[in-house]
Formats: C-alpha cells, structure tokens, sequence
C-alpha cells in the first residue's frame, strides 16, 4: 500500500454560531455563504428566530449535510459547502498569511 499526503489548498470558511447576525442585526457571514443562505442550499431545519443553538442543513452533492453550532461551514477549491467538526477543522487546516496581515 502507498502513503498520500493531502495537497495544500487554500480553503475559506467561517465557525457556524447559531446565527449568522452579531448585536446590531448585521451579517457577518462571507457572501458566498450569504448567496447560498438565500439561496437554499444553507437552510435551517426549524425556526431559529431565539437564541442558538440551531442546527443547519446543507445540500451538497452527495445529499444533505448537518452542521451544529461550533462546526465550521467550509467553502472548497470548487465551490463546494459543506461542515466539518472543529477538531478535524483544526487538525486539517492552518490559517494563511495574506498580504500585509500576519496569522494569529
């Protein structure tokens, strides 16, 4: 059997906290996760007009995914959304250093 190492990509995402507005009612969510809110392809199984904790549904390709507060909604190299846990998010992905910031 051979090893495989996964190839560096640079991937976007955002940690899903119940909500997608901060105190003063604004998005903070990147727009092309916005998009897919209004859209559908990012939609709430219930109401969620309280406080968190909300569960939220995302159709992909290979069916509806569940993501739960805390989890990270990832955008990949193709367009693609989808969850995934913290603790595989941090154990796969390193934050990238644009130009002009440095990561934390």
């Amino acid at each position: 059997m051979s090893k495989w190492r996964k190839k560096p990509v640079v991937i976007e995402a955002f940690m899903f906290d119940g909500k997608f507005f901060d105190e003063t009612e604004a998005r903070y969510m990147p727009e092309w996760a916005r998009e897919a809110l209004e859209s559908g392809k990012l939609h709430y199984g219930g109401r969620c007009d309280d406080e968190p904790p909300c569960t939220l549904f995302i159709d992909t390709l290979e069916g509806t995914m569940i993501a739960q507060v805390g989890d990270y909604i990832i955008q990949g190299v193709n367009g693609e959304i989808y969850p995934c846990k913290p603790d595989i998010f941090s154990k796969t992905y390193e934050p990238v250093e644009s130009e002009g910031e440095h990561a934390e």
